[in-house]
């Protein structure tokens, strides 16, 4: 890969990150709840995810996932019931006091918001759709294809931290707008609701294969 090409698909691995998604709001929900550790945390999980799903379209899976309409839709049914259960979750959280919302939070671990955001990553089909159809756009048969896969799935990881760690990183900054109780309910509503959107959204992606 010469370095004009790297160029440019940094130049559109950005542009596809920073567009809002379940991993932009969930960086922006956890930064508002829960913090910057928090948001480290799940965004290593979700790149983690990428990463995975980066691997499948080495391997040719990714391919093969998007030629059988059945597993495209069991992989868009699951993701998409995942981010409608966080949705959920978010909305029923809201109907709860401060310190039973408090309660909650401290009782979970870190292990699990790693888990939240890798599963939220890995159920996404849209990532899939974005290695198979672009990465081979990108590829220069002249070079050896493995690093080229690789330095494309190191950037576009490292891009994915950076983005998802920017986003909870300004959602804290802006928790001072949520520091009464009625702000922090309609928070949680309106942010499990996108969740909820979002989810029934990824339904209607098609295979175009």
């Amino acid at each position: 890969m010469n370095t004009d090409t790297l160029i440019i698909y940094v130049f559109v691995a950005f542009f596809y990150i920073i567009s809002p998604g379940p991993a932009v709001l969930l960086a922006i929900y956890n930064g508002a709840v829960n913090g910057s550790k928090v948001v480290m945390v799940s965004a290593l999980g979700n790149i983690i995810g990428l990463m995975f799903l980066s691997i499948l379209s080495m391997g040719g899976l990714s391919a093969i996932l998007l030629a059988s309409s059945t597993l495209f839709a069991v992989v868009k049914i699951v993701g998409s019931f995942y981010l409608m259960y966080l949705g959920f979750r978010q909305i029923f959280s809201s109907n709860k006091n401060s310190k039973e919302q408090l309660e909650i939070i401290s009782n979970r671990t870190l292990l699990s918001y790693f888990r939240e955001g890798l599963l939220v990553a890995a159920t996404n089909p849209k990532p899939i759709l974005f290695f198979v159809a672009l990465f081979p756009q990108f590829l220069d048969t002249s070079y050896s294809i493995l690093p080229q896969f690789v330095i494309m799935t190191v950037v576009f990881m490292t891009l994915s931290f950076l983005s998802l760690s920017g986003y909870g990183y300004l959602a804290q900054r802006a928790k001072g707008v949520l520091s009464n109780i009625d702000s922090m309910k309609w928070f949680h509503r309106i942010s499990g609701g996108l969740f909820v959107g979002m989810g029934t959204s990824i339904l209607f992606i098609k295979n175009e294969s």
